[in-house]
């Protein structure tokens, strides 16, 4: 089947279930506290199993290598975004931090199970512990416009990390983890898209459509994160040593994916707009379902 059939239908399901969370919202089934929960159930349990069962792959020497081929290339990936960010949105701290991070865990994860198959997975986890950790220090910084402070207990202590370093511990340690406590692990991990796409849909409900669909800046934001983005990903994941073709689409479709959630999440705990920052969300995982299928697409002939 056609990768670019692959990923309509599944952005269009994925849809479905953001639809069912907004609906959810309007009627009071999913309250504003319920929808908190369900963040933290996600943050907390549900990513980090899925980054957990993807390091439960045999260890080899290609994979090793790749895997700190990942790490290098998702550093220059996001530091590239960042500086694109820099460049567009200079005073604008929700537009600078909307368009530098992607979604790679809610959005990108999902799509990587469709087009690749589930050890791809092993290849996105570095971006995903580096962005939340660039998130966590960079991002903070933009947000609250104060000097960069890095405070690596808080960073190594998050699920992300924790889960990062156990599961990477395990790989090159080779311990298969007991056949009942992985069967919970997988478990957990398939909730990880109905679980971000519910959460997806509260954020849904609260939009003003009719001033967002007009809304030049959030335009701006969406064409940087899903287009300039992309573009630049697509250059540098072509200087990639070796064909590759696994490492680049996973790394690639993380880099490309809509504005990740976290920076409603962002916006609403340092005070900042937190309906610009659901907006700019919302407007570019809506645009998403046209330039995702469409730059993977073409990135799959240029890598082929």
């Amino acid at each position: 089947m056609s990768i670019l059939i692959i990923l309509c239908k599944r952005l269009v399901s994925m849809f479905l279930f953001m639809f069912v969370g907004a609906v959810l919202h309007k009627r009071n089934y999913i309250s504003e506290e319920g929808s908190k929960s369900l963040g933290n159930l996600l943050i907390r349990l549900s990513l980090p199993c899925v980054i957990l069962k993807a390091f439960q792959v045999e260890r080899s020497p290609e994979r090793i290598q790749a895997l700190l081929l990942s790490i290098v290339f998702s550093m220059l990936l996001l530091s590239a975004a960042i500086l694109i960010s820099r460049i567009f949105f200079v005073n604008d701290p929700i537009g600078h931090f909307a368009a530098a991070f992607s979604n790679p865990g809610f959005f990108g994860i999902p799509l990587i199970y469709a087009v690749l198959n589930d050890e791809a997975v092993f290849y996105v986890a570095p971006f995903i512990a580096c962005l939340n950790i660039l998130q966590w220090t960079y991002g903070t910084a933009v947000l609250t416009e104060k000097k960069l402070k890095i405070e690596w207990k808080n960073i190594v202590l998050s699920p992300f990390m924790i889960a990062f370093l156990l599961g990477l511990t395990l790989f090159l340690a080779e311990i298969d983890l007991p056949e009942i406590l992985d069967v919970v692990i997988e478990n957990s991990a398939n909730m990880n898209t109905p679980l971000a796409m519910l959460v997806s849909g509260v954020y849904m409900a609260k939009v003003d459509f009719r001033a967002m669909l007009t809304s030049r800046k959030l335009y701006a934001v969406t064409v940087v994160r899903l287009l300039v983005n992309a573009a630049v990903a697509g250059l540098i994941l072509s200087l990639l040593p070796g064909s590759r073709y696994t490492l680049k689409m996973c790394l690639f479709i993380a880099a490309a994916c809509p504005v990740g959630s976290n920076v409603a999440v962002y916006a609403q705990l340092h005070g900042r707009d937190y309906v610009y920052a659901v907006e700019t969300v919302v407007l570019s995982t809506f645009i998403s379902v046209v330039t995702l299928p469409l730059t993977v697409y073409v990135i799959q002939y240029v890598y082929g």
